[in-house]
């Protein structure tokens, strides 16, 4: 066995040549595998074999409702599973390998599981930047569905063993990368003819993709679930959350940022992408401290700080 530190049937495995292979091999035999992004951890199945996707969502305690991110190598990949338009196809090219997400139509006989789009006619696709789930993808040789490797709802994991102590014996392997360097899920960008809307805010702001398109991207509005991440109550702790505090109060672990100290600070010099980074780490802090409540210092809302309040507003949703 290559791994150690486990618990049940899930192992946990430096992601060297030798794991990377094994990690392949399982993958094409119908396993899950968590792999590092440079957002998060993902929980990954063969985006084609509809038994291996079960797996996530049955791991997941996921709800059959909610579409799956579709990871690939590269743009040509992707444009065997969705339909480009120009607008498209210029974003992948300007923000792949990397952090954004794009929603599109799905092309007519798309080898991927009906349960990867939930039943809607688009489909959710990323090329991601990380080493490991790039050489993952390559030793595969597969497009790997790919949601955040944790249970549905609670927080998301930016280390190993966050998915391990989630997750646990669910996961035949997870490959250990360390923490993941942004820290946040992708942007999901609904692209729609000429025009960009939001689904998810994340590392990828809305600054800049109006920089590169010389569009105003929009928000979504309403409750249809079309992407990961839309659900109101979302990467959750188990504890009650409390946002824009300037002190911790009678029971509470305090998450700082900037001059509010706190018991674990985002970032003491106010850099919101440094917050960014360490946000999910902070809340399994959190989660796991004797105190039983939990309170967030006021994050700007502006540049990443929308995508840190997006997850936050969810975390405290009960």
């Amino acid at each position: 066995m290559l791994g150690s530190n486990t618990l049940g049937n899930g192992w946990v495995v430096p992601a060297d040549d030798a794991a990377i292979t094994a990690a392949a091999d399982l993958l094409r035999g119908g396993q899950i595998v968590a792999i590092p992004t440079e957002t998060v951890y993902g929980l990954a199945a063969d985006a084609r074999n509809a038994d291996a996707v079960a797996h996530i969502y049955a791991a997941k305690g996921r709800p059959d409702f909610n579409p799956l991110i579709v990871h690939v190598p590269d743009l040509a990949a992707a444009e065997e599973l969705a339909e480009f338009g120009p607008l498209a196809r210029r974003l992948a090219e300007a923000f792949w390998p990397g952090a954004l997400t794009l929603v599109l139509p799905l092309r007519e006989g798309a080898k991927v599981a009906a349960a990867v789009t939930a039943g809607l006619p688009t489909i959710a696709l990323r090329c991601p930047a990380h080493p490991v789930m790039r050489a993952v993808l390559a030793k595969s040789g597969l497009n790997l569905a790919a949601p955040s490797a944790n249970k549905s709802g609670g927080i998301s994991p930016t280390r190993a063993e966050h998915v391990l102590a989630s997750l646990g014996g669910a996961v035949p392997m997870i490959l250990d990368a360390g923490p993941c360097k942004e820290g946040l899920e992708s942007t999901i960008a609904a692209i729609r003819l000429e025009n960009i809307e939001i689904l998810r805010p994340g590392p990828i702001t809305a600054e800049s993709l109006q920089t590169f398109s010389k569009l105003q991207p929009s928000q979504q509005t309403g409750e249809k679930i079309e992407a990961p991440g839309q659900l109101a109550s979302h990467y959750a702790p188990s504890k009650p959350v409390r946002l824009n505090a300037k002190s911790a109060e009678d029971g509470e672990w305090l998450i700082g940022f900037g001059e509010v100290a706190g018991h674990y600070n985002l970032s003491p010099t106010a850099d919101l992408a440094q917050a960014a980074a360490h946000l999910f780490d902070a809340l399994h802090r959190a989660d796991a401290s004797p105190y039983p409540l939990i309170a967030v210092a006021e994050i700007p809302d502006k540049d990443i700080g929308v995508a840190i309040n997006d997850r936050l507003k969810r975390a405290a949703t009960r």
